[in-house]
């Protein structure tokens, strides 16, 4: 079975709070989405923004679909400065939206139901005759079947009749649920047979991904959605989800790519500037991890014990979690790509499971901190060959111009280097004075930048003298790892995990995975 997908990231998605794309951002992602396989892509409403605008005038593609709405209340589409727009986009493909609510079209457009069916029937038809292909989305149209089931038929019929290729049925309040959106959705289909029927979900109770997935059931053989579910109020379908589950679950047609589906999803969260959700289906960094003693050693001898489907399908890859709960298989998996030779049943190899649970009893925490974890592990193994020393530290803070100074002495080799550094906080200045005592040594630490840092409060019970844990993510562009550091000073804490940082890049075993 073929299923059309449908992205409408730059224009749903970029409605979401806190998302804001340029137009360089747009370009990206059309690119990425474009090269993935995504069939359709809505770059905007030209006729709403210069910057929409300019990005049709610049990209040419058939992906590419405008995106506006049928003509004014009044005004026949021939008239209707937006629709004259979108005609003269050069797109291949417009997208309209008009009302299948009689709610919507009595109290919001203030027009009678007639009238609403001439402006879908007018606009579609304007628009059939001068680009290739119409998709009509039929806004609120599961809220009003509820309403006025025959009127909300009326309008898909008017649309479709007028010669629109796709009638899309929008759930655009988010509010139904699977049994009545597969129900809507057949009896659409059913209605009018000869057009393509699309869906097009809102996850604002949480069914967005179920819905689209029940229409598809229900015979609709389009389905729009954004990439990663961003959108207004609670974002929209979850197009990375729907595919894989389409594709992988559902017998569709492999059409899109899905080896280079988390990679894209990666992306497009870093273009968008939001962090991924590491538990998203497929695509998120949590969602092959394993944690659970049983669970790592179950899927280290057999994957398919925990994990439905293989990562790699994805362009994912699973990943065993070291903490208090995990078994001695768990360690031994992380352990053989730094020691192939050591022996799963190795005394050592319980020593350092049994360091690990000790530790983090203490406040550390290794699943998240692999760079530590590979310097731990090296200790303990005798493989450890510190690249500095460190001679003394000391901090100062001036106030009231909050002024921090951080003066570093390390010792490399037979040499002692001191540096002092001011910075916008003792952390700050703290690094920037390790930074550059290294550097003098070791040139690659300038490629090493701080890409994250988190303060946890281990145990909130002792208020000013509570332990603190410390977790610095730090990248050079190649990879990326994390360190760990512990104590109640929160000083000596970031202290531990940048030394950590800073020294994993210089052993350069490379990550643990």
């Amino acid at each position: 079975m073929r299923i059309e997908f449908y992205d409408t990231t730059l224009r749903d998605g970029a409605q979401a709070a806190g998302i804001s794309y340029s137009l360089s951002d747009k370009r990206q992602i059309f690119g990425l989405l474009s090269s993935l396989g995504v069939d359709l892509i809505e770059g905007g409403d030209p006729a709403s923004n210069p910057k929409d605008a300019e990005f049709f005038a610049e990209c040419a593609s058939s992906k590419l679909v405008a995106f506006g709405s049928t003509c004014r209340r009044g005004v026949p589409a021939c008239e209707d400065d937006g629709l004259k727009k979108l005609a003269e986009t050069g797109a291949g493909t417009v997208c309209i939206f008009g009302k299948t609510s009689v709610r919507h079209v009595e109290e919001v457009l203030k027009a009678t139901k007639e009238e609403n069916l001439r402006m879908i029937a007018d606009s579609v038809r304007f628009l059939k005759e001068r680009v290739g292909r119409v998709i009509f989305d039929a806004e609120h149209f599961y809220d009003g079947a509820e309403e006025d089931a025959d009127y909300a038929l009326q309008c898909l019929k008017a649309a479709a009749e007028a010669g629109a290729d796709t009638v899309v049925l929008c759930d655009t309040n988010g509010g139904t649920f699977p049994e009545r959106a597969y129900a809507l959705t057949k009896t659409a289909v059913n209605a009018i047979p000869d057009v393509k029927i699309g869906v097009h979900f809102h996850n604002d109770a949480g069914t967005a991904v179920a819905n689209s997935l029940a229409g598809v059931r229900a015979g609709a053989t389009h389905v729009q959605g954004t990439f990663l579910g961003f959108g207004e109020r609670c974002g929209n379908a979850n197009l990375s989800t729907v595919i894989a589950d389409l594709i992988l679950k559902g017998g569709c047609d492999r059409t899109v790519d899905l080896s280079a589906l988390t990679r894209t999803a990666h992306a497009v969260a870093e273009i968008s500037n939001v962090k991924l959700d590491p538990a998203m289906p497929y695509v998120g960094a949590a969602a092959f991890a394993h944690k659970a003693g049983m669970h790592s050693d179950a899927v280290i001898k057999d994957p398919r014990t925990f994990e439905h489907v293989s990562p790699e399908e994805v362009g994912n890859r699973d990943s065993i979690l070291l903490s208090e709960v995990a078994g001695r298989s768990a360690v031994a998996k992380k352990l053989e790509t730094l020691f192939p030779s050591l022996d799963k049943s190795s005394p050592k190899t319980k020593e350092i499971l049994d360091m690990i649970k000790l530790m983090e009893l203490k406040g550390y925490q290794f699943e998240g901190a692999d760079g530590s974890f590979v310097l731990l592990a090296e200790k303990m193994m005798n493989a450890f060959e510190p690249s500095f020393e460190l001679e003394h530290y000391c901090i100062k803070a001036v106030k009231p111009d909050g002024v921090n100074t951080a003066e570093v002495a390390i010792r490399v080799g037979g040499e002692v280097t001191s540096v002092t550094e001011t910075g916008n906080g003792p952390v700050n200045a703290l690094d920037k004075a390790l930074r550059a005592a290294l550097a003098k040594h070791f040139p690659q630490i300038d490629e090493v930048v701080l890409t994250d840092y988190k303060v946890r409060v281990v145990d909130s019970s002792a208020a000013t003298g509570a332990m603190v844990r410390v977790l610095i993510t730090s990248s050079d562009k190649k990879e990326t790892w994390t360190t760990v550091g512990v104590s109640t000073d929160i000083i000596e804490a970031s202290w531990s995990a940048l030394t950590d940082s800073f020294e994993y890049k210089l052993t350069g075993r490379g990550r643990i995975v």
